[in-house]
């Protein structure tokens, strides 16, 4: 079993990747690959989620933030406190999952336009191929040229 198998993994860069929800003994494979933090952006009733979650995170000796988004409403307050967890974790190396890897696109593209200020086009790069954002996320990232109110 690898990182690559997780479902929606994607390799952001030497010290970020992004997921779906890891399954319980994958996260043994997030430690063995240097990883230090884990964010959680999922509710804890989603599909799939793991209730010990943090439990077993920490008993792998990383970091557990759990900070909980519901898929229909993200607000500018959830991506406050996301870019607050990048910056108190700068320099460590993160994996930030949610259900399948569409709410942590979202906010891992506005992390990289509105804080590292790259364009649009650059921080689509995080975003999973997959992921046709609906409404309400195209209106959070900001694609439908409304400002999320931060």
């Amino acid at each position: 079993m690898s990182i690559e198998e997780i479902t929606n993994y994607k390799a952001i860069s030497e010290s970020l990747a992004s997921s779906g929800q890891p399954e319980e003994l994958q996260f043994k494979e997030i430690a063995e690959a240097g990883f230090e933090v884990v964010i959680n952006l999922a509710m804890p009733n989603s599909d799939n989620a793991i209730p010990e979650e943090g439990y077993i995170v920490t008993a792998r000796k990383m970091m557990y933030v759990h900070l909980a988004v519901p898929f229909e409403s993200p607000t500018a307050e959830h991506l406050r406190s996301f870019f607050s967890l990048m910056q108190a974790f700068e320099g460590k190396k993160c994996w930030v999952h949610c259900v399948v890897n569409y709410r942590v696109s979202a906010f891992l593209y506005q992390y990289f336009r509105l804080v590292h200020k790259v364009s649009s086009e650059e921080a689509k790069k995080v975003i999973i191929a997959e992921w046709e954002p609906n409404l309400v996320w195209r209106d959070f990232m900001g694609l439908e040229g409304k400002d999320v109110g931060l």
